[in-house]
């Protein structure tokens, strides 16, 4: 589409006292709006929520920035004039507008940083759609003069455009008068029809749906008693949050169905948040067969099918909005429920500006829209449950699985007793024999191993010689299929090693597990069965997460083993059988959070069995069976762990008692990084003694020192942590912080507010 432009000269010669203003916000860290002069040609066409090019910074060069409020104020300061609005409809609706400047002061990034990370690109550059050529008969059309010039063919044109009493597409026009495009164009040319250019979708996204419709389920007593007051809050209306707990294969996506069903009765939408759109498939499938009009937003859209489904929601066209943590951004005109599926997943916080929690944003939309939400989780995180516990949000209990179904019984196999008896294998013989005995019973097995490649690290016994990466203080992982060592984080390969690069020694080791290597022994001992491996190396091709799945659940593979992804979401009848190769994975790094997600991680891969007739077994391999998270985890008793760990939490000042931020300072320099980092903890320090003079500060500050992981991508990493109980105040404090240092140009300075990772 092109921009709705003026020149600058005349604009400035026509309005030398301009009576309207717009402020403007850029995709820049930038805290403040900047106020323009509108144009008298630009007034019709300048909105909120539109684009709009203006000069901008040194040299006036043109920017692109967002419209965010036109008012009739004049500036203290002379000001320049908007160049070009370049949308017509608003991109963004109020209440985007609003929770996107909730956002930008929440996590301390520009309003046009936000603004610009959730309208999609489809969207901005308006892919997928076409300009279409319509007409309309002109005033002049009735006169006799005009009648007078026409020939035969364009007179029956232009009656049948005067019946349509609308504009007609030229081409239709063309079809109906059975005439050339040169005849319409005449009628233009004559004066007696005029031209209307409209944008439409070069080709429409199709609304997801199922070719097997879902039947509903029978509720048993306590997901009816959970839906009834989902309901009621529905009906009526108001903010209403809801913590849904439910053990694994309690019906929680029921209850979501049925209470989307309630709002659709209302003529309103409903957007549901999964962790992973494409790891969630028979979640997906459940909605598209129960409701009207599912667009599903998910990482392998084109841009062009991302701005059509926008497009297609802000018109009303969507029911249900199902996609990842950015459809929390679906631009509905009349939302009527919010539904978060596995709210404690960390695939819900963004790692990149801006660093929000989707759950968190989903909430104070929900705030904003004034209507309820629902978050639902067998093993919720512990900021909900806390929330819940304190009555700020409602808990909805789902004790039992569907049909009585009993929980599996899990089993702990201590490998410090019970290991392999050769080193070089990973499964303990009662693991083997379990696995034996599933498969002659006809049943499937999965196996959970969080580890990927084939070996986790290479080192050399003679020296000490460990191969880490040349950008991150990272060890590097052997991937034998690809014959090559490569980091987890940037990504970097190289050939493997032949021998020691340090010592020469050709005794260099290839030790540790990944699932590349457990698919090897898994398949040498138990050939006739098939195998797949599901993680993000063999899970890489569009559609690759659906046919794993698909062969699985027909039976055509019989052990599945893979990462976390089979963790989540999964609902197998026939597999009998769950066994966990390593659970102390990720229990010892240095994160506050270790315990929680190795709870959280056993307890959902636990639930994928036990779901049919034959029932299910768990087997979990540990080093540390006494740990809490694994010993309630195998016990199903989540409200003790969850207990336990918020009691340690309170006694070390962590989340959710107090809130948190974690300021990284990075350079390709470290005397760089540490000079800056330093610079900054003495200014934190400066700032709290003052407010402790005055009014006591209420925060904690902790660094700066290096993070766990130094080194990353090149980059010379420090942290700062802050912490308090009053998010008011902490934010205060930073802010303060802010404004007083100035970042060097060598050195850069990500803010996290609620940090997810602390590595």
């Amino acid at each position: 589409m092109q921009a709705q432009s003026t020149d600058p000269e005349s604009v400035q010669a026509a309005n030398a006292e301009p009576s309207q203003f717009a402020d403007i916000v850029f995709d820049r860290p930038l805290d403040q709006a900047f106020t323009y002069a509108v144009p008298e040609s630009l007034r019709g066409a300048i909105g909120v929520g539109k684009r709009v090019e203006v000069p901008f910074g040194r040299g006036d060069q043109i920017a692109v920035g967002y419209c965010v409020l036109v008012h009739g104020q004049k500036p203290t300061q002379t000001a320049k004039s908007i160049q070009a609005v370049l949308d017509e409809e608003s991109l963004a609706p109020d209440v985007l507008l609003r929770l996107t400047r909730w956002m930008a002061d929440y996590y301390l990034c520009g309003w046009g940083q936000v603004l610009h990370a959730i309208i999609p690109a489809g969207v901005r550059t308006h892919a997928g759609l076409r300009d279409e050529v319509w007409l309309e008969a002109s005033v002049e059309a009735g006169t006799t003069e005009s009648k007078s010039s026409l020939t035969p063919k364009q007179t029956r044109a232009l009656e049948l455009l005067k019946q349509a009493g609308e504009p007609v597409d030229r081409k239709n026009l063309a079809r109906l008068a059975q005439c050339g495009p040169a005849v319409v164009d005449a009628l233009v040319a004559k004066g007696v029809a005029r031209t209307i250019h409209r944008q439409v979708e070069k080709r429409k996204a199709e609304t997801a749906t199922s070719n097997e419709p879902v039947a509903p389920i029978l509720l048993n007593e306590a997901q009816s008693a959970a839906l009834r007051q989902i309901e009621n809050a529905i009906a009526a209306g108001g903010f209403r949050p809801f913590l849904l707990h439910g053990v694994t294969g309690s019906g929680k996506t029921e209850i979501y169905l049925k209470a989307i069903e309630s709002v659709s009765r209302r003529s309103r939408e409903a957007i549901v948040l999964v962790p992973e759109i494409s790891l969630t498939p028979q979640t997906i499938s459940r909605f598209q067969g129960r409701c009207e009009r599912v667009a599903v937003l998910h990482s392998h859209l084109t841009d062009s099918e991302r701005g059509n489904y926008w497009r297609r929601i802000s018109s009303g066209e969507i029911q249900v909005v199902v996609g990842a943590r950015s459809a929390v951004f679906a631009p509905t005109r009349k939302l009527g429920l919010i539904v978060v599926d596995e709210e404690h997943e960390g695939t819900f916080k963004q790692e990149q500006t801006p660093r929000y929690h989707g759950r968190d944003v989903a909430v104070m939309r929900a705030r904003l829209e004034n209507i309820p939400i629902v978050l639902g989780s067998a093993t919720p995180s512990l900021e909900s449950w806390h929330n819940a516990q304190r009555g700020q949000y409602a808990l909805l209990e789902l004790p039992n699985r569907v049909l009585d179904l009993a929980l599996p019984h899990v089993e702990l196999i201590d490998m410090r007793h019970d290991g392999p008896r050769d080193r070089r294998q990973s499964l303990s013989m009662k693991l083997e024999f379990a696995i034996r005995a599933a498969l002659k019973q006809s049943g499937q097995v999965m196996l959970l191993l969080n580890r990927r490649g084939f070996s986790t690290h290479v080192h050399c016994p003679a020296c000490g010689y460990v191969a880490t990466c040349q950008h991150c203080d990272l060890a590097m992982t052997f991937h034998r299929q690809r014959q090559a060592l490569v980091c987890h984080y940037c990504a970097f390969e190289q050939a493997p090693y032949e021998k020691c690069p340090s010592c020469k020694n050709e005794s260099i080791r290839y030790q540790g597990l990944g699932t590349e290597k457990l698919q090897s022994e898994i398949e040498a001992k138990f050939r006739g069965y098939v195998v797949q491996r599901m993680d993000s190396d063999t899970m890489q091709r569009p559609g690759s997460h659906q046919r794993t799945l698909d062969a699985f659940r027909e039976g055509r593979t019989h052990i599945l083993l893979g990462t976390q992804m089979i963790a989540k979401g999964l609902d197998f009848p026939n597999v009998t059988l769950v066994g966990v190769i390593n659970a102390d994975v990720g229990l010892h790094v240095p994160d506050f959070r270790a315990s929680e997600r190795t709870f959280q991680l056993l307890a959902q891969v636990a639930g994928r069995t036990g779901r049919g007739s034959q029932g299910g077994r768990v087997l979990v391999q540990t080093y540390n069976p006494e740990h809490s998270a694994i010993a309630l985890a195998a016990a199903h008793d989540y409200e003790t762990f969850a207990k336990q760990e918020l009691e340690l939490r309170k006694t070390h000042h962590y989340p959710p008692f107090q809130r948190m931020a974690r300021l990284i300072v990075r350079s390709l320099k470290q005397e760089a990084a540490s000079a800056f980092a330093n610079e900054l903890g003495n200014v934190f320090q400066h700032i709290l003694r003052r407010r402790q003079a005055t009014d006591g500060a209420g925060v904690r500050v902790l660094g700066p020192a290096e993070t766990p992981v130094f080194r990353l991508n090149n980059y010379f990493r420090f942290q700062i942590q802050v912490q308090s109980p009053s998010p008011k105040v902490l934010h205060e404090v930073l802010r303060e912080v802010l404004a007083t240092v100035k970042t060097p140009s060598r050195v850069e300075m990500q803010i996290d507010i609620d940090p997810y990772q602390m590595l």
